[in-house]
């Protein structure tokens, strides 16, 4: 039984980590830790547990085996090496850390320590993803020359814990990125665990199209994010994150290969969908993907309990996460200098 902690008791905290925890029978929540205390009572009250009034504190227990990061961007590195460095297991939040540095530091104290950490990146443990992998590498649309996927929807502003056009997801010093990190970086690790390839270039238009802070002031970070992407092997394709789907949530992927191509949460009927190059059409009926209005379990928890009481690797490995995290990083180095970034893996 895994004694786990709670570090940052907001939004995804309470509609993932913590539920998941609680369900999980080879789990236990021990502590709560928020800069706002009564979150941290609240969440303790509710599912056992003390809640801990300094995150030192927290840290300092040593019957608290794994801890969950789940606070605003620019603290993610920072309280992980922390927790690493005081003998915890760690998953964290996406974007793993708000620099290339401080993502690699991450990773190389969690190796130096003999500790796991894990990134929140549910979106490859979803059914129609994986089913995607499966059939990708099966050859049924043969090699993937092309590929387009999209993460969009209304704004965090309506989710977020505070909600409203105060929320930290609007604040520079707190979230760094916007859109992109909050959404893009979900695709990047989505389309780097398809097609087994790694990022080479970047091209992309970072751009605050209509979100205003609470000063009714254009946010300070990107609220829409269009990019054009290499991989190692020549595979070329596009990635839009935006919080200014103001319809229904867009999470599609499409990958077109020589044989067919494969549309992902793309139909309104079926979770994914192939046309062959023969006219052949498949039609797979999965489950549907998580969206802020409908919580599922993500299996981040399973995966993260899993890697720690086994010693296994898992695809959500921090060091996994460097790829798409470098190819953040050249994304916004390219928004700013309006050229392509080659990326150096």
């Amino acid at each position: 039984m895994l004694k786990i902690g709670i570090i940052g008791c907001g939004k995804i905290a309470q509609v993932r980590h913590i539920p998941e925890y609680y369900a999980h029978e080879q789990a236990e929540i021990a502590a709560y830790y928020d800069k706002t205390f009564a979150r941290a009572q609240a969440m303790a009250d509710k599912y056992g547990g003390k809640a801990y009034e300094s995150l030192a504190e927290l840290l300092a227990n040593e019957e608290i085996d794994a801890v969950s990061v789940c606070i605003a961007n620019h603290m993610h590195a920072e309280v992980t090496m922390e927790a690493l460095q005081a003998g915890k297991h760690v998953l964290c939040e996406k974007p793993m850390a708000t620099t290339m540095q401080d993502a690699e530091a991450m990773v190389e104290t969690a190796e130096r320590v003999g500790k796991q950490l894990v990134i929140g990146h549910n979106q490859i443990l979803v059914p129609a993803h994986r089913r995607a992998k499966e059939l990708i590498d099966q050859g049924l649309i043969g090699d993937i020359l092309t590929f387009r996927t999209t993460f969009g929807h209304g704004g965090p502003e309506s989710w977020s814990i505070d909600p409203g056009p105060g929320t930290w997801f609007f604040k520079k010093d707190a979230a760094v990125f916007g859109a992109m990190a909050d959404l893009g970086v979900h695709k990047l690790y989505l389309i780097r665990y398809l097609t087994d390839q790694k990022f080479r270039s970047a091209a992309a238009k970072f751009a605050t199209l209509h979100k205003r802070d609470a000063s009714d002031q254009p946010i300070k970070v990107e609220d829409n994010a269009i990019c054009i992407f290499e991989m190692e092997n020549g595979i070329m394709g596009s990635m839009t994150a935006s919080w200014t789907y103001y319809g229904a949530e867009d999470n599609s992927t499409v990958l077109y290969g020589t044989k067919g191509m494969l549309k992902i949460y793309d139909d309104p009927n079926y979770a994914m969908a192939a046309t062959l190059q023969d006219g052949e059409r498949i039609y797979f009926d999965l489950e549907g993907i998580q969206t802020n209005e409908s919580q599922t379990k993500s299996g981040v928890i399973d995966e993260f309990i899993a890697a720690v009481l086994e010693g296994k690797e898992t695809e959500l490995a921090g060091r996994t996460a460097l790829d798409s995290m470098r190819a953040i990083f050249a994304a916004s180095e390219s928004a700013k200098q309006g050229r392509t970034i080659f990326i150096e893996n």
